[in-house]
């Protein structure tokens, strides 16, 4: 959990520490073809403006392009706009911990609920917060496809739309079905388990907890070094730790000191990945790649 936060924090403060020239939008004057002056007392922006910078004012609200706000109406998205922003971020974190820290392999054996809660939590805000801050950011449905910031806003909502969706199809039928293959894979244990059947003894939601060493298959479930399926964050269980033990701080004493389960197969043919298990991979590449396509996106509104 501590890697979201991390990598959150990061971000904002990349995004703190870039230099900005202007809180003005710079579509106005690359339309008019003036210089920021002509319009705006102060060379970065905003109020107060000119006389001529009044008249284009009014001229805008007159066709719906702009639709000016009080400063409480201010405050208020304001703070909307904040909590977008760090729902964002969390959410983002999540993804990139998950399936770039932890790996979509890891993920696949059974979805970490944490996380799972956490990224649903930031979606929902940032969908509310977001139609809230397009409310109040788009006076009329033309500047969606007039402006430049309404086409990059739009191009946004759809790609939240395409991450929204698959979180949904992941939680509603592919998680469920990962649920039940690793139930299965645990009920039909017989002693001898290949590294398909290895991985269904994670440790999480009551599973016990196996790892293999050359050859044969240690029950870890009671060690408290191993609560969790995990030990001390790094390696997880349900797999073969032959390659890994060799790095390790202890000998493989530790290990030979647990209970035997069975024998690890390792000749055994490996199966076809079931269709749900490939569109899982599927659709946490694709998330993965959308976070940082939106990402660039709000550099473009930002700093182009």
């Amino acid at each position: 959990m501590k890697h979201i936060f991390f990598t959150g924090f990061l971000f904002v403060f990349l995004c703190l520490s870039l230099p900005s020239l202007s809180y003005a939008t710079p579509e106005f004057a690359q339309k008019t073809g003036l210089a920021c002056t002509e319009c705006h007392v102060n060379p970065a922006g905003g109020r107060p403006l000119t006389e001529k910078g009044r008249k284009y004012l009014e001229e805008l609200q007159a066709k719906q392009h702009y639709r000016p706000i009080t400063r409480a109406q201010r405050i208020v998205r304001l703070f909307i706009g904040y909590f977008h922003i760090m729902a964002a971020i969390i959410w983002f974190g999540a993804i990139i911990y998950v399936h770039l820290l932890l790996k979509p392999a890891y993920a696949v054996k059974g979805l970490p609920r944490g996380e799972m809660r956490l990224g649903w939590i930031s979606m929902i805000v940032v969908l509310i917060t977001g139609i809230l801050l397009t409310i109040a950011r788009m006076p009329s449905l033309q500047s969606f496809y007039t402006t430049r910031f309404g086409l990059l806003l739009s191009i946004k909502i759809a790609l939240f739309a395409v991450m929204f969706l698959s979180a949904l199809i992941v939680t509603i039928f592919i998680g469920p079905r990962l649920r039940t293959q690793r139930k299965a894979a645990v009920k039909s244990a017989s002693g001898t388990y290949t590294p398909d059947e290895l991985a269904a003894f994670d440790g999480k939601e009551g599973r016990p907890a196996y790892v293999a060493y050359k050859g044969v298959v240690y029950d870890l479930t009671q060690s408290r070094l191993w609560k969790g399926g995990s030990h001390l964050r790094k390696h997880n269980a349900g797999q073969d730790m032959t390659d890994l033990l060799k790095t390790a701080p202890h000998g493989e004493e530790k290990v030979l000191a647990m209970p035997v389960a069975g024998n690890l197969l390792l000749t055994a043919k490996k199966l076809p990945m079931p269709f749900h298990q490939r569109l899982f991979y599927v659709f946490a590449y694709m998330n993965l790649v959308l976070t940082f396509v939106i990402v660039f996106i709000v550099a473009l509104w930002r700093w182009w």
